[in-house]
């Protein structure tokens, strides 16, 4: 059975908010701005090309080891803890409240991401083959491995040579590239500033268009090593970051095997994780696979098999809405995953729904002739109502 389809939408949130984070700074090392040297002024293709240069040749580094901050004000105003629960699990997790904690990175990419909290640590792990995290607020540990032959298996087993090089882009083709994507998003040139005390460059990259609430993302990296040492995604509604990865400490060097060792308690629960499948959108305004309205051919009752959720995406860009439609109940005749209690509720045609406002999208769920419809987008709760209404 699809474990996403299974998943709780209050654990399916905290893993969503991860993988954003992790998203925009899986690599990020240190943020803590202040004075300092600055490097000289740089054409942004050329800064990129000799940060890639650095980290694949002359003299690479062998590990990093920062303290970090890590904030998240992506729910910040949501009552998650009131309706107990989940939701009061959620409330008191580091990884949406935001925390202190760790950060090493070794020379061969294992990764171990450390956040503190009076409840228990939370931490995030990659072996180079499997990405594991174990949340203590609900001592689970959900796990996530490739297939071997998908698309990420590949790109990471064919991003080197047989001798584990990695072909440099040269000026031009980091130029070409630039001028490609143009035309979907606004970057800002590589302007020199300083970072945890070393000398930086830093990108925002703006959407061009169909962007929704996402205002913008920014990377820094380190002038001189090529690492990245800050990332942050911004809302349209905020100047301040919505998601930010800092560290107050930095240093260059080996880490030792040891650190990546982590076992979780034997009483955590194990999530495997396992994405649905994908069903490309009939459009903007209409639906996917089925009538006209949207809905799933007679006797498929909102998703194409008895165990796997319909997906499908509808607009353009990041202002689309992705809806997942699975059934409300399952197999031992459960109710399926629903959003915590104590949220914003909405009236979907007679249908009382359950509403997720964030500063960079908002999540609605509810029930209809047993299939449970969760609707995802990057706009404000009045659109994704009005949106939910013509399903």
């Amino acid at each position: 059975m699809n474990i996403l389809r299974r998943l709780p939408l209050s654990r399916l949130l905290l893993l969503c908010s991860l993988v954003v984070a992790i998203g925009i700074g899986i690599t990020a090392l240190a943020m803590a701005v202040g004075a300092g040297p600055t490097p000289p002024p740089k054409p942004l293709p050329e800064a990129v090309h000799d940060a890639l240069a650095t980290r694949v040749g002359g003299n690479p580094i062998q590990g990093v080891s920062a303290r970090i901050q890590f904030t998240n004000h992506l729910v910040e105003g949501a009552n998650l803890a009131s309706g107990g629960g989940t939701g009061g699990q959620l409330a008191s997790s580091p990884l949406l409240t935001g925390a202190s904690g760790r950060l090493w990175i070794a020379a061969d990419g294992r990764t171990r991401l450390e956040l503190q909290s009076e409840n228990g640590d939370s931490q995030l792990l990659y072996d180079g083959h499997t990405v594991s995290l174990y949340d203590a607020s609900s001592n689970t540990l959900y796990r996530y491995t490739p297939k071997q032959g998908s698309d990420e298996a590949q790109s990471s087993s064919s991003s080197g040579d047989a001798a584990g090089h990695h072909a440099i882009p040269t000026v031009q083709e980091i130029q070409e590239a630039i001028a490609h994507a143009t035309p979907h998003a606004t970057f800002s040139g590589a302007t020199p500033t300083n970072i945890a005390g070393q000398p930086a460059y830093t990108l925002r990259i703006s959407p061009a268009r169909d962007g929704g609430l996402i205002g913008g993302a920014e990377l820094s990296w380190d002038a001189v090593h090529g690492v990245p040492l800050r990332a942050a995604v911004y809302s349209t509604t905020s100047s301040a970051p919505v998601l930010e990865l800092a560290a107050t400490e930095v240093s260059y060097g080996p880490v030792a095997s040891s650190t990546f060792d982590f076992t979780p308690p034997a009483s955590a629960k194990v999530q495997e994780v396992t994405p649905p499948e994908h069903e490309p959108s009939a459009g903007a305004a209409g639906g996917a696979a089925g009538d006209s309205a949207g809905h799933a051919p007679t006797g498929q009752p909102g998703h194409s098999g008895a165990d796997t959720p319909k997906v499908t995406t509808h607009g353009e860009g990041l202002a689309g809405i992705t809806v997942i439609e699975g059934q409300a109940k399952d197999a031992e005749g459960k109710p399926s995953a629903s959003l915590p209690e104590g949220l914003p509720q909405a009236n979907i045609n007679g249908t009382t729904a359950t509403e997720l406002p964030t500063a960079l999208g908002t999540l609605l769920s509810f029930e209809r002739s047993g299939v449970r419809y969760l609707l995802v987008g990057s706009v404000t709760p009045a659109a994704i109502e009005a949106f939910a209404r013509g399903l």
